[in-house]
């Protein structure tokens, strides 16, 4: 039992941290740049609330700066604190976004998030490949569609390679 509840409190570790704390100041003036960023498959894990069992999958954020712009790994970080609570996918999205036009007043956010919820794997339908997935989107994103098709085709390329 011990463990169980240790592993519990790290699984919901999330209620005990703000995005102020996880940014950690990490915001910096930048007035040149006006284009996309976008960070692709970061990796999350979450709880349902519904069910008590795992929700696991990546999310994908994109963002247009307007004279500020986060550290890389903060998003991810970002992502994290809302993860780490009892969920359900379509507010966590909707909490990443939101939490991003907080921090940096940018033109624009995009968030996907895609996961697999184990309620639907370990029981009731008990389909292991079904994936759902959810956007939130805000400003520019949300107004112009070229914006918004951009982004969606930066995250949905399979074509891309590292460096």
């Amino acid at each position: 039992p011990a463990r169980w509840a240790k592993a519990l409190l790290f699984l919901n570790k999330g209620y005990h941290q703000t995005v102020a704390e996880v940014t950690n100041d990490a915001v910096f003036t930048e007035d040149s740049h006006k284009e996309m960023v976008v960070i692709r498959d970061i990796d999350i894990h979450s709880l349902c609330e519904h069910h008590m069992v795992p929700f696991t999958g990546r999310v994908h954020i994109g963002y247009i700066p307007n004279g500020k712009i986060i550290g890389l790994s903060k998003l991810a970080r970002i992502a994290e604190v809302f993860s780490r609570r009892l969920q359900v996918q379509e507010r966590l999205t909707r909490q990443i976004a939101d939490a991003i036009v907080e921090a940096v007043e940018p033109l624009g956010v995009a968030v996907v998030v895609e996961c697999s919820h184990f309620c639907m794997v370990m029981r009731g339908v008990q389909k292991c490949s079904a994936r759902t997935v959810t956007s939130s989107v805000r400003g520019c994103f949300e107004s112009n569609s070229k914006t918004r098709a951009e982004f969606f085709s930066i995250i949905n390329g399979s074509n891309l390679k590292m460096c």
